[in-house]
Formats: structure tokens, sequence, C-alpha cells
């Protein structure tokens, strides 16, 4: 697929260096895997060349497409340096006219595999060529009043590290664009790959006001112990498999007792604690895909709907059944009542 980086002048540079260098190293790791990358970076803009927000001159920039080369094709808006007062300007509104132009069809045609991401301030263009109207997003906290009031048709979420909602991913302040690359990296690559991204750019978690771990899957990574993060590994691609600390330990080439010696130092937690984790951390996403709390501890891992709730306990907000996806607000596609 394409990932194509809309650079204006003035761009945030780690809006984009972040992201890119995630997805640069998850096309590394696929190919030390023996699998073909993922990810095609191209970087576009109104202009041929622009100065970042630290004076580095981006240059050799492509013009912002009018066609689509790949199958599918995500366009990323970056933030720019005092972005209240830029807007307006020539090469701002060359970027929201092709937005609501060319982008905006491609993101209602649900077949496409079109996706728009903003990292930062990069949501206000967003709002600005109409791509918000019913759709949940969020943005850096100074400029979520800015936000609402540009696009008052969107649910402007804020204290979320980033917000997904159908064709449109955005993220808050500067570094979280990393958070959102790290989890369209674990969707489209898988779990393993985007921790070992994770690892490789020492980021560690994030928090959002809803979730106590925005990215369980990632957490309790950032150690260099091999046998931990193989069994890790597992647990991630198979967490319904029938774990216990022997099957680990087997699989980590230690005695069960080492092993919990070993996730203890390195991991900061045990190995069913961190097995658990895992669980719930499935569970919660099929709740928020729509299916039952039964349904939910089955695909997870659980024996029943009681030790998915005792799991729960402690380690998510709420309840199982609270996590159920809620309904959404009209799309902007969505025909008038």
């Amino acid at each position: 697929m394409d990932v194509v980086f809309v650079v204006l002048p003035g761009t945030l540079l780690l809006d984009i260096a972040g992201p890119a260098e995630a997805f640069r190293l998850a096309n590394q790791r696929l190919q030390l895997q023996g699998r073909p990358p993922r990810f095609r970076l191209r970087f576009a803009g109104p202009l041929p060349e622009a100065a970042s927000s630290v004076g580095l001159a981006l240059a050799q920039l492509e013009p912002l497409p009018t066609t689509r080369q790949a199958a599918r094709t995500w366009f990323v808006l970056a933030g720019r340096a005092e972005a209240a007062r830029q807007r307006g300007t020539p090469d701002w509104l060359a970027a929201r006219d092709w937005l609501g132009r060319t982008v905006r069809p491609w993101l209602l045609d649900g077949t496409c595999g079109c996706r728009l991401l903003t990292v930062c301030a990069g949501t206000l263009l967003a709002a600005d060529a109409g791509l918000l109207d019913g759709r949940r997003c969020t943005t850096h906290h100074e400029l979520l009043e800015l936000l609402q009031h540009t696009a008052p048709c969107a649910e402007v979420l804020g204290n979320r590290v980033f917000v997904e909602d159908g064709p449109l991913a955005s993220s808050a302040g500067i570094t979280s664009g990393i958070d959102l690359a790290l989890h369209l990296i674990a969707g489209e690559a898988g779990e393993a790959v985007a921790a070992a991204v994770a690892q490789t750019m020492v980021v560690y978690l994030r928090r959002g006001v809803q979730d106590p771990e925005l990215s369980p899957l990632l957490a309790h990574r950032h150690h260099l112990h091999p046998a931990v993060h193989r069994v890790q590994d597992a647990i991630c691609s198979d967490a319904t498999a029938d774990w216990s600390v022997e099957a680990m330990a087997r699989l980590a080439h230690v005695t069960p007792r080492h092993l919990h010696r070993l996730f203890t130092l390195h991991a900061g937690i045990a190995p069913l604690a961190y097995l658990q984790g895992i669980r719930v951390e499935r569970a919660r996403q099929a709740l928020a895909q729509g299916a039952s709390v039964a349904q939910a501890a089955e695909q997870a891992g659980f024996g029943s709907e009681l030790a998915l709730r005792r799991a729960w306990k402690g380690r998510a907000a709420g309840t199982p059944r609270d996590a159920r996806a809620p309904r959404r607000p009209r799309r902007l596609d969505a025909p008038a009542p």
C-alpha cells in the first residue's frame, strides 16, 4: 500500500519523521521474516520543496496525487508550526481544495481502501476540507476548541492519544503520531511486528482517558531478553492457546520457576498476569467490534464470561458490557433523515 505524507511549509518534522520511521522499520522487520514490505512511503505537497518547522528543507516532493497508484492508499496530514495562524495561506488552501476534490470521493468509496490519517494540527486541515462531519476525532489539546469550531458537526474528543472512526484516524500532539503508526502496523503486519518496531524505537506505552493502556499488546516489551520476547510474541499471536507456565517455559527453554524470574525481572510482570492482560485486550477489541460478552470471552481464550469479568477488574475500566461498541453518530455520507 502507499502511505502518502502531505507536506506543507512549516510542517512539524516529527509529525512526519516519527510515523515514517515506524513504517520503515516495519518493512525492515517484515523482510527479516522473509515477508514482503507492506508500506511504500511517498511524500507530496502543493510545492516541490518545503521548509519544515526546524528549518530543514524537505525537497523533491511529489505533486498532490490526482490518481491512486496502489489499490490501497493512506494519506497522512501532519501538523505545522503555529497552525492556527497559518490557515488561509496559498499552500493550505491548495491542500484543502485537493482534499475536498480528490480525496473525499475516495474516502466515501468504502471499497477502495483509502484512509485519512492526521497527526496533531493536521486534523484542522481535514476539518477545513469538510472531511470530519459526523466523525469522531481528536487533535493536540491546545487546538481542541478550535477544531470543534472548525468542524461543528464532528464529535471532538479530548484526552485521547488517537481516535479511529471509519476511514479516519486522528492523533493528538506530535509524538502521538508514532502511537497511531504502531497501532496501524499491528493491524496490517501483526502485533509481533509492531512490538518489535516499538522496542527498536524505544517507545513506551501511552495511556488514554478511557483505557488504562491503549495498547497492552505493546506493554512490558521495553526489554532485551530474547526468551521473554519469544514467549510474549507467541501469546500475542495466539492468546486462545492452552497456555500454562509450563508451556511458556518449554517455549523459552527454561524451567517454569526460572521463567517466572525472567518475566518479573525483564518484563516487570508475572507470566500468567501478562497472559491475562493480553486476553483482556483481545476481549476488549472483540467487544468494540460488536461481539457479545460470551463471544468476546471465547475469542480471547477465557473459559467463561465469569473468568473474563474477573480478569477485567483492575485491568480495564468499567465492565465488559460497558466496552461494547457504542452507537455511532451519522456519517458524512449518510442520507439526511
